[in-house]
């Protein structure tokens, strides 16, 4: 049955004549997904990484028709992979057009009293349809602060005053989980919500009906429920009732990505770069802006971005309960490139390239976003923190170049007495004039990115100081955001 939402039926005579049959919205969501699944559709667009781990699960859970659970650490796209799922959706949906009815009544099959008299009391050329699109029928709650009334519904006191029973179905004003009927309604951090509407929801998961102050009124909702909770606390007794617990039919859990490269892939991704820089001087633009400056970014600053990342999740001066989400990279991939991008407009210079130097600047992208060890600091201030990660990430991505390009060579420069100043305000040509007084060996430090532009070039150059510095080859010292290495 095709046809389009222009020319849908707007009566139920007319919505009979198609023949429209009703399912719920968890037979719905497994149709569409496996017709998807069989057409090789791209069920998951944007998810990199999960392919051989999460995804395999989710769909299992989808065709078992199950409440779901999103269970792992900030940043490891939980919200996305529900929001996701609206995609397995219809198009548009019919429901009954009576304003007086407070959701979206199938008119197959009304669950509310209001809904069974209009079907059964008008003639099908009467009873009025309107459709209902897919992305109105999803809605999410974050749980603090969230009140039995804002999901499940509260008795109406103007509703009362008027005469109408508490026991009566017109004597309720529903929350979001029944207006969400034959929808998609989302919790996210479920251990933080309060246990009255934890209790709340055993009902709605099991038998699916509705009970407000002791009042049952019998509702066969039809509603996809999902859950997203941080493993620390939803393991953490008493924060999840265990009957909550085990209503939800299926645990999905997520993860940070398994390597550095996935990572990489997501930077490229949440940052809308137009194309990969490895080695190459393809740049990029800002969108939408012809006026600003092409930014190019070697990979190897992508792989120190990430690589920070990476080893905040492994510190032992960080909470290893709390992650570290991959907002924390992609905060500061924006810092580091708005950075290059000021020096370029300050100084005249094109392309933008990010340096090292420009990596002093995330301090203001970083904290805040890491969660520190009690047990593990020490007493150190999250800027002494950060400070260790940033060497330890720059070691590792610095050792991996090493062992391919033969790098240490250019420490015995230093031990010729050579100074070299650098900084993220110095043009690019500050660098070429100083390559001039030293051997070719430098030649070998371009080997990291293959350009002959300046400004790469002057990249490159801090890139390998900043490794020889920490692996303990040379010594620098820093003063007004200029850094100067020596041996």
């Amino acid at each position: 049955m095709t046809f389009t939402l222009a020319d849908a039926p707007t009566t139920l005579a007319e919505l009979h004549e198609i023949g429209w049959k009703s399912k719920s919205v968890k037979q719905e969501v497994h149709d569409n997904f496996l017709a998807k699944l069989q057409a090789g559709e791209e069920l998951y667009p944007g998810i990199i990484g999960y392919d051989s781990t999460v995804i395999p699960e989710l769909n299992i859970a989808l065709l078992a028709q199950h409440d779901m659970l999103f269970l792992g650490e900030k940043g490891q796209a939980k919200s996305r992979l529900m929001r996701l799922l609206v995609s397995f959706l219809d198009e548009a949906i019919p429901f009954l057009a009576d304003p007086a009815i407070p959701l979206h009544d199938d008119p197959l099959k009304p669950i509310t009293k209001r809904g069974r008299d209009l079907v059964a009391n008008r003639l099908p050329e009467d009873v009025p349809i309107a459709w209902w699109p897919r992305d109105q029928r999803y809605a999410e709650r974050l749980a603090p602060g969230t009140k039995f009334a804002d999901i499940i519904g509260e008795i109406d006191p103007a509703k009362l005053a008027s005469g109408v029973s508490m026991s009566a179905e017109d004597a309720l004003h529903f929350g979001l989980i029944p207006r969400l009927h034959r929808g998609i309604f989302a919790m996210n951090e479920l251990p933080e919500l309060d246990e009255l509407v934890q209790v709340g929801l055993f009902n709605i998961l099991e038998e699916r009906d509705v009970q407000i102050r002791g009042y049952p009124v019998k509702f066969d909702l039809d509603v996809l429920i999902l859950f997203s909770a941080n493993p620390a606390t939803y393991n953490r007794s008493g924060k999840v009732i265990p009957q909550l617990k085990d209503r939800i039919g299926s645990l999905i859990h997520t993860h940070y990505p398994m390597d550095r490269e996935q990572g990489v892939l997501i930077l490229e991704q949440e940052t809308g770069e137009e194309c990969e820089l490895r080695n190459s001087d393809c740049g990029m633009k800002e969108p939408g802006n012809p006026q600003s400056p092409q930014v190019v970014v070697p990979y190897f600053m992508k792989e120190l971005v990430e690589e920070i990342s990476r080893a905040a999740r492994e510190s032992k001066y960080i909470d290893h309960e709390s992650g570290v989400s991959a907002r924390l990279s992609i905060a500061n991939y924006r810092t580091m490139v708005a950075s290059a991008r000021q020096r370029a407009a300050v100084l005249g210079e094109r392309p933008a390239v990010p340096r090292i130097s420009d990596l002093g600047h995330i301090y203001a992208s970083s904290l805040g976003k890491l969660e520190l060890d009690m047990m593990g600091t020490h007493q150190m201030s999250e800027r002494q923190v950060l400070d260790a990660v940033l060497a330890e990430a720059i070691a590792t991505v610095f050792d991996e170049y090493v062992d391919r390009h033969g790098l240490p060579e250019i420490a015995q420069i230093f031990s010729q007495g050579v100074k070299i100043e650098v900084g993220d305000m110095l043009p690019s040509s500050h660098y070429a004039k100083l390559l001039e007084r030293v051997p070719p060996v430098w030649d070998k430090a371009f080997e990291v990115n293959a350009s002959r532009d300046k400004a790469v070039r002057a990249s490159c150059i801090e890139f390998v100081l900043a490794g020889l510095y920490a692996t303990d080859r040379i010594s620098r010292s820093q003063q007004h955001g200029r850094i100067v290495y020596e041996l």
